[in-house]
């Protein structure tokens, strides 16, 4: 199957702004003062052309911007083995459209990379940055776009908020690892390799402005890549998932069926990955879980993705590995907070059959893990090749994701260092 978004649904869909209130927030939280009632607004400006052989097209879209010089960004040598990246010159070229390279963007992607890029792409004059790849090459090509867009500006100076980001060139990609989902969201994470800070941004700004993607792009990736790719799927919705606004139906809906989606052909990929139909969902349900639409109506927690990046950032471990590790420890340590929600889904998405909550709940973070585990992926901190870690590297770990125990993390329980030391604590094992 291959299509493109029609025009005419791409511009309703890229100028929907919604202002929703939801009144119905369980009452402990109206009483604490964290959520009287959820607002959002929302837009989705990313032209997604997705299907077999769309990479061809990457050039007529790059035109379309009015766009004539392209900073090409992207990782190691599959894309150039592949044949991949000489097929995207080759549409640029047909179009006229000039552009320079910078390969060699690595996991968990480095600021300093970044800038290198941002000094490139500023010295080449690029209009857009086109990223070939997966999260890492997109989060630098956005990283790169803030900072060509700024000259004379650090990047990390918005990424720690100390400047405030209100221009960036814009971005183009080409997917081909079904993960981090930022092909169409408005965020990116970077790696401050001196000081061991993995931390994110997020600006409509640097949502990108076309997104290719075609399944069969995926189909060499080594299993690990993928198993981590669809943990980090599943994570990015179900972080959303757990909040402590209620009431939001067919927010729940959505997440609830791209979680059940994601679950199916989860199994289906692993067991082959030439399977088009269950890569191709798989390469959706990575773009749904993270832009925006699995979380309207309330905030997200991710204090998981706190905990997972602090691990990335230390061990240099995969990012989708660090989510699984920690997961079960953070449902266990809150789930007593609001045992219907997680029976909740418990039932919807595992199809667990017990009326207790409790037992429901228990059940369905057994499920979860028990899925993790059926992709061989770790689901305590013992199983990564970091393993088991002293107190004190626990808890320097706990301080960094809370910036030094100075602000609370997460939504469902906002936690500080001592918190998510208890956590890793939980995780702390074989």
């Amino acid at each position: 199957m291959q299509f493109f978004i029609s025009e005419i649904a791409h511009k309703i869909i890229g100028n929907i702004f919604t202002n929703i209130r939801i009144a119905a927030v369980d009452e402990k939280y109206k009483k604490e003062g964290e959520i009287d009632y959820a607002e959002f607004c929302t837009v989705y400006p990313t032209k997604v052309v997705f299907g077999k052989d769309m990479q061809k097209e990457a050039g007529k879209l790059v035109r379309e911007l009015g766009v004539t010089k392209v900073f090409l960004v992207y990782g190691g040598g599959s894309v150039i083995r592949s044949g991949l990246l000489d097929e995207i010159k080759k549409s640029l070229d047909e179009e006229h459209i000039f552009y320079e390279e910078f390969g060699g963007v690595k996991p968990n992607p480095r600021l300093s990379f970044a800038r290198e890029g941002v000094e490139k792409a500023i010295a080449f004059g690029a209009e857009l940055i086109l990223a070939v790849g997966g999260g890492s090459a997109i989060d630098t090509a956005k990283g790169i776009a803030i900072g060509a867009a700024n000259p004379g500006t650090d990047i990390w100076e918005f990424w720690k908020n100390k400047k405030e980001l209100k221009k960036a060139l814009p971005v183009g990609t080409v997917l081909t690892i079904s993960a981090a989902g930022s092909e169409m969201s408005n965020s990116a994470v970077l790696t401050d390799e001196e000081t061991q800070d993995k931390s994110g941004i997020g600006s409509d700004l640097i949502r990108p402005k076309f997104a290719i993607m075609n399944p069969k792009l995926t189909y060499t990736l080594p299993k690990y890549q993928l198993t981590c790719g669809i943990v980090d799927i599943f994570m990015h919705t179900i972080e959303r998932y757990f909040t402590p606004v209620h009431g939001n139906e067919l927010t729940d809906e959505i997440a609830e069926g791209l979680m059940r989606t994601l679950i199916r052909n989860a199994a289906k990929a692993y067991e082959n990955q030439e399977d088009y139909d269950a890569m191709s969902e798989i390469m959706w349900c990575g773009s749904i879980s993270h832009n925006g639409i699995t979380g309207l109506g309330r905030p997200k927690d991710f204090l998981c993705h706190k905990l997972g990046h602090q691990l990335g950032a230390k061990f240099d471990e995969a990012h989708g590995a660090t989510l699984s590790a920690v997961w079960g420890s953070w449902a266990r340590y809150v789930y007593h907070l609001d045992e219907a929600r997680f029976a909740n889904y418990g039932r919807k998405v595992w199809n667990i059959d017990e009326e207790n909550d409790e037992k429901t709940a228990v059940a369905a973070i057994e499920k979860t893990e028990e899925f993790f585990r059926s992709l061989h992926m770790p689901t305590c901190l013992g199983d990564m090749k970091m393993g088991v870690q002293p107190d004190e590297v626990l808890k320097e770990m706990a301080g960094k994701a809370t910036a030094g125990d100075t602000m609370k993390v997460g939504a469902f329980q906002k936690m500080g260092a001592k918190e998510l030391y208890e956590i890793y604590k939980k995780a702390n094992h074989r």
